[in-house]
């Protein structure tokens, strides 16, 4: 059954809806609600004086382990749970279909996992263009209310990234790499892509438009299109591929390399600055985006024959 023949009991753009609208609630409210009181065993001092260190954490190192569970609540139920839920309630259709029967080859995760690093390179282009973006003067509040927000997510990163031992490495690693890639890809690549297509029939327009509400999810307008290519390329990945491990996998490459960059950076064992929004030199540029074209091309060539040949059988 391919995504243009599936049958459901809502059209494609409801269930499209009531699925945003689900992951919404739950990674908004919910996730975060049961995050705070599975929390409350590592908070020091009394609930008021919590509640009063989540609206600037950044002051409270001791803060960093509770707004950890809680981030990774918000993702886990968010944007795996109450989703998966909600298909099996309307859909009927459980979390591990969305994997059974699929095939993972060595070579691909191999393609992906260079792929993804060498397109990180080429991406620093539009971050530092993203970065630098002046909003025209009739969008001066949108400007200055986005710029705000950035910094504060900025200042929010920088602070959840800083590892004051490897327990707190491994743990931010698991809230920021794992739980992210297998979560967001499960919503807006298994859930939300596919439901696109049904409804365009054109599956570029599904990526896209997935990719587009992907990046505007994150509330990061200053990070808006290098997020939204991240997502388009994961949304071909999905589609060339039919496997949603390839996306999360790139997903989890995507996070996790960053993440590993920044705790050796802190460890003095590298010099890469993954928090700089500068391009990267144009020498390295050129050759990662020819490397990122050509596992492109490999990865969908490869996925290409096995279809031919499973139509031919």
């Amino acid at each position: 059954m391919t995504e243009l023949t599936y049958e459901s009991k809502l059209s494609p753009l409801s269930l499209f809806a009531l699925t945003f609208l689900v992951a919404g609630f739950g990674f908004i409210l919910v996730g975060p609600i049961i995050g705070f009181f599975l929390s409350i065993p590592f908070f020091e001092g009394n609930i008021n004086d919590q509640l009063a260190k989540m609206t600037d954490p950044t002051g409270y190192p001791e803060f960093r382990l509770p707004l950890y569970i809680m981030q990774g609540s918000a993702t886990l139920i968010g944007l795996a749970v109450l989703p998966s839920l909600f298909w099996f309630s309307v859909e009927r259709k459980g979390i591990t279909s969305w994997f059974a029967g699929k095939k993972v080859y060595g070579l691909m995760l191999i393609a992906t996992l260079v792929m993804t690093i060498a397109f990180m390179a080429t991406n620093t282009i539009f971050i530092d263009w993203n970065a630098h973006l002046s909003f025209p003067e009739f969008m001066k509040g949108f400007g200055d209310w986005a710029r705000e927000t950035e910094d504060h997510a900025e200042e929010l990163t920088k602070y959840m990234t800083q590892f004051s031992s490897l327990g707190e490495f491994v743990f931010a690693f698991l809230i920021i790499a794992i739980l992210p890639a297998f979560g967001e890809e499960l919503v807006f690549r298994g859930m939300l892509q596919p439901q696109l297509f049904r409804a365009t029939k054109n599956i570029h327009v599904a990526i896209w438009t997935t990719a587009i509400i992907f990046s505007a999810f994150h509330l990061q307008f200053f990070g808006f299109v290098p997020r939204m290519l991240l997502g388009a390329l994961f949304g071909y990945l999905y589609y060339w591929s039919g496997n949603l491990l390839m996306p999360m996998f790139a997903h989890f490459v995507n996070n996790g390399f960053s993440v590993l960059m920044l705790y050796l950076n802190q460890k003095g064992v590298v010099d890469i600055d993954m928090e700089s929004t500068e391009t990267a030199p144009w020498p390295a540029v050129i050759i990662f985006t020819l490397i990122a074209a050509a596992m492109l091309y490999y990865f969908k060539k490869f996925y290409d024959q096995k279809r031919k040949q499973l139509d031919g059988q």
